[in-house]
């Protein structure tokens, strides 16, 4: 079941961790970083000033990463997406603004998170009116993957996880891998539509994860079978 498994640990990234993170509440700012922390930290005039200028370099990061990645769509809707995109940014900088370290150039800092919700939005229009892809197309698409050589064992090893996914999660569990692992739906449209969290995603997909490598390893099947 490698070929599985493999598929599976792919869909939550690892988190890196900074080995050697700086003093809480330290932060060496190169002094453009510095005035844009000050701006956006302060109040009135100058605060929204802050915020039309930073808003205005999310929009323009938006509409780059919209360009490259989504050459499909016109051009007015290319506009109110990265629009959208730049709102969203916006919104999740202000948020943790207190968490930037100077560790790149306080723009180089907010562009990422402008790339970031352009992705973001760009999976959202895709699959805007799609519904989620029924159980079956999944497990079918699985099946047709297996490699001849081995391919009962394979069709064995994805019969005894298709019942476990049945027999062994509970409902959300099920509903959560079945759309992430099994019909591959991005992480950030799954969360809009169940109305929760990327975080909280993982987290149900982590522990139905677990749950159905121990109901293999107890058949002698799986990475985890001895």
């Amino acid at each position: 079941m490698t070929g599985e498994a493999a598929r599976l640990d792919a869909v939550a990234p690892a988190v890196e961790v900074d080995p050697d993170p700086p003093a809480a509440g330290t932060r060496v700012l190169d002094p453009d970083s510095r005035e844009w922390v000050a701006r956006l930290s302060g109040s009135g005039a100058e605060r929204e000033a802050a915020l039309a200028e930073l808003h205005a370099l999310l929009a323009g990061a938006a509409r780059y990463a919209l360009a490259r990645r989504g050459s499909e769509l016109a051009r007015e809707g290319l506009a109110d997406l990265a629009v959208e995109a730049a709102d969203d940014a916006l919104v999740a900088i202000l948020a943790r603004l207190d968490e930037f370290r100077g560790e790149s150039r306080f723009t180089t800092w907010a562009w990422k998170f402008a790339f970031y919700e352009a992705c973001v939005a760009i999976r959202k229009r895709r699959w805007l009116g799609r519904e989620v892809p029924v159980e079956e197309e999944g497990w079918d698409a699985i099946a047709r993957e297996a490699p001849p050589d081995d391919r009962v064992e394979q069709l064995e090893t994805l019969s005894a996880l298709r019942a476990a996914v049945e027999d062994e999660l509970t409902s959300h569990q099920r509903r959560v891998f079945v759309a992430l692992a099994l019909n591959e739906v991005p992480v950030d449209v799954l969360a809009e539509r169940l109305g929760t969290t990327r975080g909280a995603l993982y987290k149900t997909l982590h522990d139905a994860r677990a749950r159905l490598r121990a109901a293999l390893a107890a058949r002698g099947l799986g990475p985890d079978a001895r």
